[in-house]
């Protein structure tokens, strides 16, 4: 114990001796959850969309004003669909909506009509959002129109009053914020981890360090412990932000997140580290960490719900750390779930942990 604790001095002084290491600690998290936390958004706030009137009723007019009623909706009419089409190509409109010359007429006599609805489908997200935000608008208008009607009025109607658990706001931030939170301390933990030891390398005092009596599972220790404390103390700081700029609830106990985010800090630590030890330079243990950590990332469910892979990427989801922490994250501070809830993550999680640190020590070789 005594060795390690020479080893975790001689650490921190390499540390905070590098320049280079102190902004990436502190800065990071400020720009990730400043940055990222609103520009990886799904939310549709600003939908740029041309209509084109050929009835020039009240009617039509009626639908014109419910659409201009909409926040989301930014209109321009326009007289022709070839100008329309036009627009659509350059991208300055998402969606256009035609309006037919009798559309008064057959609401009245036959109580049905068409209208016509183009999107720009490049953007599939958008185009669903877009698509569905306007046909909620017409199916509204409709309604009135049933209202209304004699008939209708004779009738009882169903009333549909929707209640959105863990967050009522449907606010995209607080999905967002935990998973930007778990992409900062894997980059943490596994770059600036897995960097340290490559240096070792590269400047030639690793040489010095094999012909000492330090065993091999003190050193990786040794290695491995202060950035599990800095890549802690960026968690705090970064859920800090999250609560101080966004509002993100923290539903859940702090305690028990941070020991979650423990345990998966010593796991990315122990992968950075074992990268490290099958490296020579700074060079090949940034590339091979960068190809792990973007597969990881964009399959653990962060940007794109897991359920919608398809089978196989599902499966292979099973040995992702981060699919399993994402869900810790976003469970623990919006669910308010308890050790139980989340056993399966943990166990998980521990077993990854104990195996890694396992082969970063056993690839580990002590050469003079």
């Amino acid at each position: 114990m005594r060795t390690l604790l020479y080893i975790l001095q001689k650490e921190f002084i390499q540390i905070f001796r590098n320049k280079a290491m102190l902004p990436i600690i502190f800065v990071m998290p400020l720009v990730q959850m400043l940055v990222l936390v609103f520009a990886a958004t799904n939310e549709l706030t600003h939908v740029n969309i041309a209509i084109v009137d050929f009835d020039h009723s009240a009617s039509s007019r009626n639908l014109i004003t419910e659409i201009n009623g909409n926040p989301f909706f930014k209109v321009k009419q326009n007289s022709t669909t070839g100008e329309t089409e036009d627009l659509l190509m350059h991208n300055k409109i998402d969606i256009a909506l035609i309006i037919p010359d009798k559309f008064e007429k057959d609401l009245t006599t036959t109580s049905k009509t068409d209208v016509q609805i183009l999107v720009d489908a490049i953007n599939g997200t958008a185009a669903q959002l877009s698509f569905g935000y306007l046909s909620n608008i017409i199916a509204s208008y409709n309604r009135k129109i049933l209202i209304n009607s004699p008939k209708i009025q004779q009738t009882k109607s169903i009333v549909i009053k929707p209640s959105y658990w863990y967050n009522p706001q449907l606010n995209f931030k607080f999905y967002m914020a935990p998973g930007i939170l778990v992409v900062l301390v894997t980059v943490i933990g596994m770059l600036l981890g897995g960097m340290n030891l490559v240096r070792e390398k590269e400047l030639g005092t690793i040489e010095q360090i094999n012909v000492t009596p330090i065993k091999k599972w003190q050193f990786i220790a040794g290695k491995l412990l202060p950035f599990l404390g800095i890549g802690l103390f960026d968690l705090a700081f970064g859920l800090l932000i999250a609560r101080m700029a966004f509002h993100i609830p923290v539903v859940g106990s702090l305690l028990l997140l941070f020991g979650m985010a423990a345990i998966y800090l010593f796991l990315v630590l122990s992968s950075g580290l074992f990268i490290s030890t099958i490296s020579s330079t700074q060079q090949q243990a940034t590339f091979v960490t960068f190809f792990v950590l973007i597969v990881f990332i964009l399959m653990s469910g962060l940007f794109t719900p897991v359920e919608s892979m398809p089978d196989w990427a599902q499966k292979l989801d099973y040995a992702n750390p981060l699919y399993y922490f994402v869900k810790i994250m976003r469970s623990v501070l919006l669910k308010g779930s308890g050790f139980l809830e989340i056993f399966n993550e943990f166990a998980a999680l521990s077993v990854f942990a104990l195996l890694m640190f396992g082969l970063a020590i056993f690839m580990y070789r002590k050469t003079s």
